[in-house]
């Protein structure tokens, strides 16, 4: 058995899962009623992912995908930082999604080419999804950003917080290198460039700035995690916590 591969795996379904959590907390709560249907299919687009790279993780070990979900706990869970920040408001979550959607969206690109058939086959599937995720979420940037003197100052504030979270994105640990050699992960650093080019040019275009260079937070595939994270698995594994042995 190939641990290494099952840790990787895990840790990109950890994601998915926590940001997909954070997505529907906007159900019934979205600006207009197209918007929060649209908030509302991304976090299942989101959930449908995790689930499929937990079951491919739940073919290779003895658990069951809902167990890693709801049975780990915090330092259990591999996820970037920037996906458990809390929604705030509609722009602050719009912010963070333009952010990782891009980093996503180039992931998968890369994945497809995985060496590994399942993991390969996943991404192939789930691009149309995550192409949409990042034309939600860049369009709404142009029109916040470009919209009115409140919405730029609130989105370039979001922008301006967030920012710190980015940094870890295109880090590798030992794992990452392991997977790299072996074909089957993706080198993440070699993404960033063309992230920040997509990131710069839609910012311009927004008439909103790129912050500057600031001290990145990092630690999530370490197990390391913001304030905000305890308090959405809280949410989230409480009803699979309290009756453990209950069958849905």
């Amino acid at each position: 058995m190939n641990n290494n591969l099952l840790k990787y795996t895990t840790r990109i379904a950890d994601n998915y899962l926590i940001l997909g959590q954070r997505m529907s907390m906007w159900c019934s709560n979205g600006p207009t009623l197209e918007e929060d249907i649209a908030l509302a299919n991304i976090s299942l687009d989101l959930f449908g992912q995790a689930t499929a790279f937990y079951s491919y993780v739940a073919e290779l070990d003895n658990i069951s995908a809902d167990d890693l979900a709801f049975k780990r706990d915090e330092v259990d869970f591999l996820n970037y930082q920037i996906v458990e920040l809390e929604n705030k408001d509609f722009g602050y979550t719009i912010v963070r999604n333009f952010l990782f959607d891009t980093f996503n969206f180039l992931f998968y690109q890369k994945l497809i080419n995985s060496t590994n058939q399942q993991l390969s086959d996943i991404a192939t599937k789930s691009i149309k999804e995550v192409k949409y995720h990042l034309r939600h979420s860049k369009n709404w940037i142009l029109r916040l950003g470009d919209g009115t003197e409140e919405s730029n100052k609130r989105v370039q504030d979001s922008l301006n917080n967030i920012w710190q979270y980015t940094g870890e994105l295109f880090e590798l640990d030992d794992l990452d290198k392991t997977m790299i050699k072996e074909g089957i992960g993706v080198n993440t650093s070699l993404l960033q460039n063309e992230w920040n080019k997509i990131i710069e040019d839609t910012l311009k275009e927004a008439n909103l700035k790129k912050p500057a260079d600031i001290t990145m937070q990092t630690g999530g595939k370490k197990g390391i995690h913001t304030k905000h994270l305890s308090s959405l698995l809280s949410e989230m594994q409480y009803i699979p916590r309290k009756y453990a042995d209950a069958k849905w």
